[in-house]
């Protein structure tokens, strides 16, 4: 092989390797120019060695799936598990996916190379933003749907505390909310009282939380009504 196409191999390879390792180490990720260059630079040189080490007779093809197997081990070094969360796993398979573009130019397949090169950086680039907004999106579902107790409070006069008391455990429909307890105690006004109720759900339903204190807050003796998610409150009345 002669000089100058073996560096033009080597040279198309690790500026590939640097394209994909300047959207990694924009992104300040662990692994960034110098080790995506140099990942794909020696895929390409172990290629360009496998062959024209070997004549006819050897298995050209082993070296290229070491490199797989090499690759895989430098990847492994990269995931790390903290309790639930596993990162580098992205870092990981771009090292792996770098080696595969190293080992197109070492075979100089350059215009698959080149190609391989721009579909790792688009993926890395726009895929992450939309990964990432399914994830907040998926995380606000699961907070809209997860369990949640919730709190109608009530300041009124003590003539209307039976009363309201039985119009709050109306207010809320069921079997949505389920009541779970009623408390009472002396406001600060005089002959006022507060109350709190306590109702249980499957699933967040703020609205009909709102249509239960807009009820509430129209009938006679009434001076105020406002709801809340019962843990919210828990330290309030527990004083």
């Amino acid at each position: 092989m002669l000089a100058v196409e073996l560096l033009t191999r080597v040279g198309l390879a690790t500026v590939l390797g640097l394209a994909i390792g300047f959207e990694r180490q924009w992104r300040s990720r662990m692994a960034g120019l110098q080790t995506m260059a140099l990942v794909s630079m020696g895929s390409a040189l172990f290629l360009i060695l496998s062959a024209y080490s070997f004549d006819q007779s050897g298995d050209r093809l082993r070296v290229a799936a070491q490199i797989v197997s090499g690759i895989g081990f430098l990847g492994a070094g990269v995931i790390m598990k903290q309790g639930l969360s596993v990162t580098g796993l992205n870092t990981a398979a771009t090292l792996w996916a770098t080696a595969a573009v190293g080992a197109l130019a070492g075979a100089w397949m350059w215009r698959e190379a080149i190609a391989g090169a721009a579909i790792v950086v688009a993926a890395n680039w726009f895929l992450q933003p939309l990964a990432s907004r399914m994830d907040r999106a998926h995380k606000d579902g699961v907070r809209d749907v997860a369990p949640a107790d919730y709190v109608i409070e009530v300041e009124c006069g003590r003539q209307v505390e039976a009363e309201i008391k039985s119009l709050i455990a109306r207010a809320m429909p069921r079997p949505a909310f389920q009541l779970r307890a009623v408390r009472t105690r002396p406001a600060h006004a005089a002959e006022q009282v507060e109350l709190q109720a306590e109702f249980e759900t499957a699933a967040r339903h703020d609205d009909d939380a709102e249509d239960a204190v807009l009820a509430l807050s129209q009938q006679p003796g009434v001076t105020s009504v406002r709801w809340s998610i019962a843990h919210e409150q828990e330290a309030d009345w527990s004083k």
